[in-house]
């Protein structure tokens, strides 16, 4: 006939202490995860644009921070690119943020607005390679169905035969097309145009001073290898970067450059440890509960490390338990969370492995701690 263990029998023993231990433990997984996801949203949305962007080798300004609010460098720098024989065609981005109103309540919020050629196909995003074409209009924008709602319901309101009349800048512009990205941490909203429009938004800007320029190169070239050629070739006024170059990075940025996400990683610590001084404070109540049992054990022979073994199974239970309930509230809170900001938040495999290993090592950790006072127990003072 079967047994339970005895670590979960002395757990169910007292029912209200396994409930308190399992909501502890299940907190502490929220924390952890829900910080987790921050951080992990954070990385993946910050690089929306570095990923989606069709390019083999980037240029960008050494003197700008990130590619929200990037320095402009001579546009010189993306044609002088066309002398490798490996580099097959080459696209300048104007980047810059732009006042746009809000055509329902006439607020004014600011957006991260892209100039480009429209006969070029640059950016990987659904609606956009449809619409493009649409901005050779004069005037004429595409609005990021995802962007934050303060911008009011474009998204939800536009119809291309009664386009969205509004201003960018203070002049009026049309949005003729949706396409979709998403928000990150430095970015509420996205609007693409033409190079010509864009330079009309900003009639202070000059057409040869560019924020980004995109290299496609000819079928079968090592990008690796043409991005050493060129840092050669170039002036050291442009840095010449790979795909991966360029998410490391804007990443960089994000994770050491701002405090943002190191609050992230300190979160998921502080959740560690306060779901370590749960376990630890409901195992060591039950070992000193339990402490006659335990040196009985002790007194006919059994050795430290089967009583340890006890409290050790209790640990294990407690952090599936737990572990279990607080997932399926992250699951549920990042699907909120993801609908409200459009952020990048979902329950991947990897996180969630990790945080089980977490959470068993946090309980493990705690059962260590609360079994020393077992280690230490002489049956003959006891008794």
């Amino acid at each position: 006939m079967f047994r339970a263990p005895l670590g979960w029998q002395q757990l169910r023993h007292k029912p209200l202490r396994l409930v308190v231990a399992v909501t502890g433990i299940g907190f502490a997984v929220l924390l952890i995860m829900m910080q987790l996801g921050f951080r992990s949203a954070l990385f993946e949305s910050a690089v929306r644009f570095q990923e989606r962007y069709h390019y083999d080798i980037a240029l960008f300004s050494p003197d700008s921070v990130f590619i929200v609010r990037p320095e402009a460098f001579s546009i010189r720098r993306l044609y002088q690119t066309l002398a490798d024989p490996d580099v097959d065609k080459v696209s300048p981005v104007y980047i810059f943020p732009a006042i746009w109103k809000n055509p329902w309540d006439n607020s004014r919020r600011s957006l991260n607005l892209v100039g480009f050629d429209p006969e070029h196909d640059i950016l990987d995003a659904p609606g956009f390679a449809d619409a493009r074409m649409l901005l050779r209009r004069q005037d004429s924008l595409l609005f990021d169905a995802r962007s934050r709602p303060e911008f009011g319901p474009v998204a939800a309101q536009f119809d291309p035969r009664s386009p969205i009349v509004t201003e960018v800048n203070d002049r009026e512009i049309t949005v003729v097309g949706l396409f979709e990205m998403g928000t990150s941490f430095g970015i509420d909203g996205t609007v693409m145009t033409s190079d010509d429009n864009w330079l009309r938004l900003f009639p202070d800007k000059p057409r040869d001073r560019i924020h980004l320029g995109l290299l496609r190169l000819v079928p079968g070239a090592d990008p690796e290898v043409v991005r050493d050629r060129l840092r050669a070739y170039l002036p050291q006024d442009v840095l010449v970067l790979t795909k991966p170059d360029f998410v490391r990075r804007e990443q960089a940025y994000w994770n050491s450059a701002t405090p943002i996400g190191y609050v992230f990683a300190f979160g998921a610590i502080m959740g560690f440890v306060v779901g370590g001084i749960i376990v630890y404070q409901i195992l060591f109540a039950d070992v000193s509960e339990h402490l006659d049992e335990y040196a009985t054990l002790r007194a006919l022979g059994y050795p430290p490390l089967f009583v340890a073994g006890i409290v050790l199974q209790q640990a294990a239970v407690l952090a599936v338990l737990g572990y279990l309930p607080g997932l399926l509230l992250v699951h549920f809170l990042y699907q909120v969370t993801a609908n409200a900001t459009f952020l990048p938040l979902y329950v991947t495999l990897d996180r969630a492995l990790v945080v089980l290993l977490m959470t068993l090592a946090m309980c493990g950790i705690s059962a260590l701690l609360a079994v020393r006072k077992v280690w230490k127990v002489d049956p003959a003072e006891v008794f």
